[in-house]
């Protein structure tokens, strides 16, 4: 892999891992988690449709990128109804290129199968903590934002099942 196709990996795996562990309460921390984590989505199965020459991998990166394209639709519309400010892209590239990453030498399709098993396990723990909070109906769309973890909840677990899949028929070397 050279250089510029590392550098480019690199800042796609950032973007997915961007989501980060400590989850907090509010719904601002909810949608600016789960913004970050559609578009980190969106960005590495962009990639993966120029670098990976698997069937299997292009075909659930466009699954990734129609859904996750769609639940961050849906997820702006709410915040935009309920004054709560989305990060944009560019401020998420930003936080990519500022992380550090612990790159293991392994083939791109093998890199994107892990990092999506991750990034999903880390989307379903921040959507179940949503989805399970008790609303107080005067934090700005916060029975909106729960709905939404609801609802979103069973295809991220899809989307895990599939990831691991591709682990599977893709190891690490």
């Amino acid at each position: 892999m050279d250089g510029f196709n590392l550098r480019h990996l690199v800042l796609a795996v950032a973007l997915s891992t961007s989501m980060g562990a400590a989850f907090a309460a509010t719904s601002n921390d909810f949608v600016d988690k789960a913004a970050a984590g559609g578009i980190a989505e969106i960005e590495t199965s962009r990639l993966a449709l120029e670098k990976s020459q698997s069937a299997d991998i292009k075909e659930f990166a466009n699954m990734m990128i129609t859904d996750h394209g769609k639940a961050n639709d849906e997820l702006a519309s709410i915040a935009k109804k309920n004054d709560i400010e989305v990060p944009d892209s560019t401020t998420l590239v930003k936080q990519a290129k500022e992380k550090i990453l612990d790159m293991r030498d392994e083939s791109f399709d093998a890199a994107y199968a892990n990092n999506q098993v991750k990034a999903h396990e880390e989307a379903i723990e921040l959507f179940t903590k949503e989805a399970n909070t008790v609303t107080d109906d005067k934090a700005k769309g916060a029975t909106e934002l729960k709905g939404f973890a609801q609802k979103m909840l069973p295809g991220l677990q899809k989307h895990l099942d599939m990831a691991k899949k591709l682990q599977a028929a893709h190891p690490s070397k």
